[in-house]
């Protein structure tokens, strides 16, 4: 494995993808993929992948995303058209964790890429590969072919790109594009509001409404800003200029009234009370489930299901566990009978074996004492006997030679 790290060029760039199930770091290779590194990176900074799913996970094959649509057949380079593929001589598909261009053909590379989950050596030479993962975060993009899948590898309940950041950018050069979003368009210039002109020739009684208009307009110019009374309007001497009510009496029977109304306002103002407590209790909860509901569905969507399904095989494996447990020890109590029938030899082989192998130890024994014997002691006597065994291995040699010859 360490020769395959070995034969990769280094790299040059690297973004943090931020996704639902964990970050994963891509390192770039933009010298050999330089229109793929530069249309991910443009892409990244201007939020493209923002909020996109993973639409595709084929299990011990690929895991693929990067399409706003989320449908597979969506998706636009930073080019305005398909880019052509680069493909490089030391970058193979010889393992997991590496990152490459999706397309539907030759030369039609936009913004769908993918991550391996295992070596697919198909694909070489039709995919650009322009980055890899690395560190820890390779156990995030694993998680990612945790998820349930139907019949067309289509996950039920996709993960996410929450969001990307560029951490090293190769391509100081680039400007990322301002694109307007839906919903964001220039808000309309408000009409200005023309006044009404009476025309009250269209009218019968034009005339007499148009000098009643005259007249209240004049009557209004004169009294705006000031309150009159009839006093000041009419000249009529049965008006007198004296107050109705003296402010001593005002005050006599404010006091007089003031305990009977004292009880009154008391009961009006546990009433509001209460009214405005029960408005408070109904609003609050309505406030926090408009607040929470994105969460609520996000845990239901990436955690409720999951758990269920995974505590339904767990079920399962603990059923399956009991089943092989019970058959593993009916299967040993029936060997353990067998084997105590079987352990009955009679006594008379185990004698045989053990007299045939002492016997053969004594007969080894005695040739090797014989032998022994016929071997002289150091001495003249012993070294004439290597002498002659000497001469003996010469003879053989000519013997040999003359043959050949």
């Amino acid at each position: 494995m360490s020769n395959i790290y070995i034969q990769e060029p280094p790299t040059n760039g690297k973004i943090l993808l931020k996704t639902s199930v964990g970050d994963i770091d891509v390192e770039l290779w933009s010298k050999e993929a330089p229109k793929a590194c530069r249309n991910f990176v443009q892409l990244c900074l201007e939020g493209y992948y923002d909020g996109t799913i993973f639409h595709r996970v084929v299990k011990g094959f690929i895991v693929q995303g990067g399409d706003p649509t989320g449908t597979g057949t969506g998706g636009e380079s930073i080019y305005g058209e398909p880019f052509k593929d680069e493909i490089h001589s030391r970058l193979r598909f010889n393992r997991r964790g590496l990152v490459a261009m999706a397309n539907a053909g030759k030369d039609d590379n936009a913004s769908q890429f993918f991550f391996t989950l295992a070596p697919t050596p198909d694909l070489q030479n039709k995919h650009t590969i322009f980055g890899k993962v690395t560190g820890e975060t390779v156990f995030n993009m694993i998680k990612l072919e945790d998820t349930l899948v139907d019949q067309d590898d289509r996950p039920l309940y996709p993960p996410k790109i929450i969001g990307t950041e560029v951490l090293n950018n190769p391509f100081p050069d680039i400007v990322p594009r301002v694109v307007k979003k839906k919903g964001q368009d220039e808000k309309p210039t408000k009409k200005p509001k023309v006044a009404g002109v009476k025309n009250y020739k269209l009218l019968s009684f034009g005339e007499e409404a148009e000098e009643d208009e005259e007249e209240v307009a004049e009557v209004s110019r004169k009294f705006s800003g000031k309150s009159k009374s009839t006093h000041d309007l009419l000249s009529d001497p049965k008006l007198s200029a004296l107050p109705a009510v003296l402010e001593g009496d005002v005050d006599l029977s404010r006091h007089s009234s003031s305990d009977d109304d004292s009880d009154q306002a008391r009961e009006r103002m546990d009433m509001i009370k209460k009214k405005l407590g029960r408005h408070k209790t109904k609003e609050v909860p309505k406030v926090q489930k408009d607040t929470t509901g994105e969460d609520e569905e996000e845990e239901y969507d990436f955690g409720k299901e999951r758990r269920e399904e995974l505590k339904r095989k767990a079920e399962e494996l603990k059923k399956e566990y009991k089943s092989l447990k019970r058959d593993l020890q009916t299967k040993r109590k029936e060997s353990e009978r067998e084997t105590v029938k079987e352990k009955t030899p009679p006594k008379e082989r185990d004698i045989d074996r053990f007299t045939q192998t002492k016997s053969e130890y004594n007969e080894e024994l005695e040739a090797y004492k014989t032998k022994k014997q016929q071997i002289p002691k150091k001495g003249a006597s012993r070294e004439a006997m290597t002498l002659s065994l000497l001469e003996r291995f010469r003879n053989k040699l000519t013997s040999v030679k003359q043959q050949v010859g």
